[in-house]
């Protein structure tokens, strides 16, 4: 008798944990039930915003769930990021952020402050696309090379306007960087983000950006922009006739706008294959490949291990041109 009562209770007890664990499949499997968040720390307009819509609508195909992208502003990026990095970690709060991510704590330890968000409070899920910045002017401004540009910043220092999509943001640390090589001094004008910044320099408000490619292109074939350098290692295919910083003798000037797509870093790991796996299709989706296209921004997938590689790496580069750039108030 008792040793049918226990192996009642192992049966029991076996078809318990086999009910448990279809439970937790089941869940996992039914990820996603609802609509997606999409964070983006940027205004419309700028290169965080151009590739996560398109992306986005993408995505949605592979998770047959909407996937609705909100813009989340200010400070450079940072108030989005950190909205992004306390967001419930449930997959359903997710962020398309560019390279600025890593430079917000370098500043917050500048400062010594308390930290807005720490790297490792994000879970990297793909690097979605990757473009050098190109320094960019009106098409009737005076220079014709980056020499006439930096002839005349050194005759007149902080006279030279340039716009960024905020201080510490992508645009200001690759034009700090280029003014850190060149010797010269540069008056920066931060906005709300890309957008507002190409708007204020083809208004004549400003000198010059740092721009990305993919914006910049459209308003250079048209006539209204020039364009001197890039900051690749190498030149971009669709500007040619561009040289590189680096190939003119600039040293450290080395730098990409990439976006990468993210997660809150407690999302559970089952979760984070499904936007893994849904990611890779989303990338390969022939709407989002003619829409990178046409901005002509290469699309340059990486995995989230290949990710992180890249983006540790990345992250040590900016880190040292923040602390080149010091404390700016």
């Amino acid at each position: 008798m008792r040793s049918r009562n226990w192996f009642l209770v192992a049966t029991l007890f076996c078809f318990a944990a086999v009910g448990l664990a279809s439970g937790v499949a089941l869940a996992q499997e039914a990820f996603p039930t609802r609509p997606i968040q999409v964070i983006v720390p940027f205004p419309p307009g700028g290169v965080a915003d151009l590739v996560g819509r398109p992306f986005a609508a993408a995505l949605e195909k592979e998770l047959k769930q909407p996937v609705v992208i909100v813009n989340k502003t200010g400070a450079g990026g940072a108030v989005g990021m950190q909205a992004a990095s306390v967001a419930k970690a449930d997959g359903y709060n997710l962020m398309v952020a560019l390279s600025s991510i890593s430079v917000m704590p370098v500043v917050d330890d500048l400062f010594g402050r308390p930290s807005t968000y720490k790297l490792k409070d994000f879970a990297p899920i793909a690097l979605l696309t990757a473009d050098p910045t190109v320094l960019v002017i009106k098409a009737d401004a005076p220079w014709k090379t980056v020499a006439d540009f930096v002839a005349d910043a050194k005759k007149r220092p902080n006279e030279i306007k340039y716009a960024s999509s905020g201080v510490y943001g992508t645009m200001h640390v690759a034009m700090e960087m280029f003014a850190h090589s060149a010797g010269i001094k540069l008056r920066h004008i931060p906005t709300g983000g890309g957008g507002p910044a190409l708007n204020a320099l083809l208004g004549g408000h400003v000198d010059a950006i740092s721009g990305g490619p993919n914006v910049s292109i459209p308003h250079i074939k048209a006539g209204t922009l020039r364009v001197l350098a890039g900051w690749g290692d190498k030149r971009i295919p669709a500007l040619p006739d561009t040289p590189t910083l680096k190939e003119l003798g600039y040293k450290d000037v080395e730098f990409y706008i990439w976006s990468g797509f993210f997660a809150p870093a407690a999302t559970p790991a089952p979760i984070i294959k499904i936007l893994r796996e849904a990611t890779a299709k989303s990338v390969k989706n022939p709407d989002f490949v003619s829409a990178m296209q046409k901005m002509e921004t290469p699309i340059s997938y990486m995995d989230a291990p290949q990710f992180q590689k890249f983006w540790d790496e990345d992250a040590a580069r900016l880190a040292k041109a923040v602390k080149n750039i010091g404390k700016v108030q």
